[in-house]
């Protein structure tokens, strides 16, 4: 029997939502009273909707997913106060320079340096390089580095400040949803945890990379990407189950459920409305052997 899905794919409710996503605002470092509004808002909300969704279709208890969709929609809080300008600069910069910009990545390849200390590591090595194309040594540039080679204190640090107001919200926040929203940075929090955490830990490394992959206004602003391509973000997360860090049946679902038209509008939405006829076809052969293949 199929499990029925709300044709909003949200479990909580629309106020809820507005609430979470409000915790993305960031007082401005330098302009008091100024206030910095949530750069990911929203990828974290369509981000959150495939989710919920992949998970009730693999049979996780509605009240489960309704806490799962909760994490997920939080799962950026680390980046709130992002300066796209300066954070796109730091990071095109280091893509270009095949510097890693995930903790895991970068221990692999500086095993030396000390656990949790990579943002320091990273500036330590790259100042002098990163000062010539106009980043400052200043606290604000080191943050927009923790947010992503020191994400886990970052985040960290954001839930702390948020936590008495979830709770005035009814929300409870447990470890799980923590290990959920770091699996993709720390996969190693993840040993020990039930099946069942890791599989909500995969479902949002799986969507979330999907929604980035999609997202149009993300990929110009920091990433210095001139097209989308759904090719390529399977082609992503091909190599991240081959990596064991999503598992086939996540990935099964997820293909899954956008042959049968189910994330469309999500991904159009990631998309600023723009997706071609060939594209869509795509997507509706996404769990097939044979892909459509696009010129």
């Amino acid at each position: 029997m199929a499990i029925k899905l709300p044709k909003s794919l949200l479990w909580i409710s629309g106020p809820t939502v507005e609430a979470l996503l409000k915790f993305y605002d960031y007082p401005h470092p330098k302009k008091t009273g100024e206030i910095i509004e949530g750069y990911d808002k929203g990828h974290a909300l369509r981000t959150a909707k495939m989710c919920a969704a992949v998970a009730r279709n693999l049979g996780h208890d509605e009240k489960v997913v309704c806490n799962y969709q909760i994490a997920c929609l939080l799962h950026d809080l680390g980046r709130a106060g992002l300066d796209e300008k300066l954070f796109g600069k730091i990071w095109s910069w280091a893509s270009a320079h095949e510097i890693p910009t995930r903790p895991l990545e970068w221990r692999e390849k500086y095993p030396e340096t000390e656990y949790g200390k990579e943002t320091e590591a990273f500036w330590d090595m790259y100042c002098s390089q990163l000062q010539e194309i106009g980043v400052k040594n200043t606290d604000w540039a080191k943050e927009q580095i923790e947010m992503r080679l020191g994400y886990a204190r970052r985040f960290n640090k954001q839930i702390k400040n948020i936590k008495p107001k979830l709770k005035k919200l009814g929300i409870e926040w447990s470890d799980w949803m923590e290990k959920v929203i770091l699996y993709y940075y720390y996969p190693e929090k993840m040993d020990n945890a039930p099946d069942w955490t890791r599989k909500f830990g995969e479902i949002l490394v799986a969507c979330e990379q999907l929604e980035a992959y999609s997202n149009r206004t993300r990929g110009k602003d920091y990433y210095n990407r001139g097209n989308e391509s759904f090719i390529q973000a399977f082609d992503y997360l091909e190599s991240l189950k081959k990596k064991r860090l999503i598992s086939g049946s996540v990935l099964s679902a997820l293909r899954n459920l956008i042959a049968d038209g189910l994330f469309d509008d999500i991904l159009k939405d990631a998309r600023n409305g723009n997706i071609s006829k060939e594209e869509l076809n795509y997507l509706r052969s996404i769990n097939t052997e044979d892909y459509v293949c696009l010129s």
